[in-house]
């Protein structure tokens, strides 16, 4: 049975000063029912950490609308996406008195599989009916702490020092770039790509739980509103991208006379 996708972007402004995340989804030019996702989280004053977003997005999608796509090519097009980002950012830095730095989480689906990258703790979900498949791993001080075996996943997330990254796009070192794949792609397959402003509220299970029972658009209404509502005031920018997969409506049957 053919497959289509469902996707949509969502973002609120938290109880910041400015909007510093991004998201987009992109078609490709050549390839048909191929798309980018990407979510970045900005960081830096004065519009910095809105800059630095930016050249995520900017930079992804030259790199995935540059060529034709080929499994054995997506690997190389989302570093070089993830790298070219972070030199433009580093660029930046030379050219204002801006500390811009950025988070970036980058998705390819295209006919019969999904490729991602990430750096940093903006996070990429894998669900299939609503069952996590797969999680991004923070690039953060807490969660190595936690991949070495000195703090459980619910000691991090209530240490002091839990948003401390330990890479990221625009730091003096090169940015730590983690991979993902799946494949083949079926029905009930659905991806979020989301900022620290929304994951930080919700258990995995009930992020998949809103994401099997609502379309892409009602849960990502729902979970921006259930974010500010468990933020208490203090929330910070929320962006999300969502990707779900299903089975193609049959087109309706002629009758014969």
């Amino acid at each position: 049975m053919p497959l289509t996708i469902e996707a949509c972007t969502a973002q609120h402004i938290g109880d910041r000063q400015e909007q510093q995340d991004r998201v987009a989804v992109f078609s490709h030019p050549k390839t048909k029912g191929a798309l980018l996702a990407v979510v970045a989280d900005g960081m830096g004053g004065h519009t910095g950490g809105a800059l630095a977003a930016e050249q995520v997005l900017h930079a992804a999608n030259n790199s995935f609308s540059a060529i034709g796509l080929s499994p054995e090519h997506v690997r190389d097009m989302l570093q070089s996406g993830i790298r070219d980002a972070h030199d433009g950012i580093r660029l930046t830095r030379y050219t204002s008195e801006q500390d811009p730095h950025s988070t970036a989480c980058l998705l390819i689906l295209q006919q019969g599989r999904a490729d991602w990258a990430h750096c940093g703790d903006s996070r990429i979900y894998h669900y299939r009916d609503g069952a996590l498949v797969s999680r991004s791993t923070d690039h953060s001080y807490v969660m190595d702490l936690v991949q070495r075996g000195f703090l459980t996943e619910t000691q991090a997330e209530q240490h002091p020092n839990k948003n401390i990254l330990v890479s990221c796009l625009g730091d003096q070192e090169s940015p730590r770039v983690d991979f993902g794949k799946t494949a083949p792609l079926v029905a009930g397959d659905c991806f979020l790509l989301c900022t620290d402003g929304l994951w930080a509220y919700f258990m995995d299970s009930e992020l998949g739980q809103v994401l099997k029972e609502m379309a892409p658009r009602q849960a990502a209404e729902w979970l921006i509103d259930a974010a500010r509502k468990r933020a208490h005031g203090r929330g910070d920018n929320v962006s999300l991208a969502i990707v779900r997969l299903k089975e193609a409506e049959k087109p309706p049957s002629l009758l014969r006379r």
